[in-house]
């Protein structure tokens, strides 16, 4: 108990000796790790190998021969530590880890997962703003009402969508289908303009590629 206690209180104090340092350091990091950091550092403070070989090296005599002095004792002092240690605190870290939910400093999204997250806000910013303030004007103005739409169809399934791996595959074949049917009236139709050919083509590119951003 005193060592577990101990080894605690150090890594407080380790850390409240991290923040008055760090004014003088100007390159020390300035983010505080709060009272959870400390807690966990300090829980996992296990003992295992490396205190049972510190215990094993004392020798069995003292150089006048006499044995070494409660030396059974601290054998067994240290097995228990070893034991209680590894038992109780390896087998409820896991749960404390879990309770504090500790979020990675160092942690940083994909640009999969901003690109993701932005376009959904975007989407829900412009609904709301149809919404409220340009919600009489729909009548007015179909292309709104397809775009209203459009983003209404995206803050609404496109977290579902995400989910089913299989929507990715039928949607990749769609897409290669209409390339295909493209590249094939292209070859067939001499008079046919191959800049507008290009611009569907390159419109099912972009297609394809803001949908392997969201897998």
């Amino acid at each position: 108990v005193i060592l577990v206690i101990t080894r605690i209180v150090a890594a407080y104090g380790a850390v409240f000796t991290t923040l008055i340092m760090r004014n003088f350091i100007t390159v020390a990091d300035r983010q505080n790790p709060g009272w959870k950091v400390p807690a966990l550092i300090g829980w996992t403070g296990m003992r295992g190998v490396v205190s049972l070989a510190a215990a094993l090296s004392i020798p069995l005599t003292l150089q006048d021969g006499t044995p070494f002095p409660h030396r059974n004792l601290i054998l067994f002092i240290t097995f228990v530590v070893i034991l209680l240690t590894l038992v109780v605190q390896g087998l409820t870290l896991p749960f404390l880890i879990k309770k504090f939910k500790i979020q990675d400093p160092d942690f940083t999204r994909s640009e999969k997962e901003i690109d993701y997250e932005i376009r959904n806000e975007l989407a829900k910013i412009g609904v709301k703003r149809i919404r409220d303030t340009h919600f009489e004007k729909l009548e007015k103005f179909p292309a709104l009402q397809d775009q209203l739409q459009a983003w209404e169809n995206r803050v609404n399934s496109s977290e579902v969508i995400l989910n089913f791996p299989e929507y990715r595959e039928i949607y990749l074949d769609i897409i290669n289908q209409q390339r295909e049917w493209l590249i094939s009236k292209n070859r067939e139709e001499i008079l046919l303009d191959e800049e507008i050919v290009r611009k569907h083509l390159k419109m099912l590119d972009l297609q394809e590629e803001k949908l392997g951003m969201h897998f």
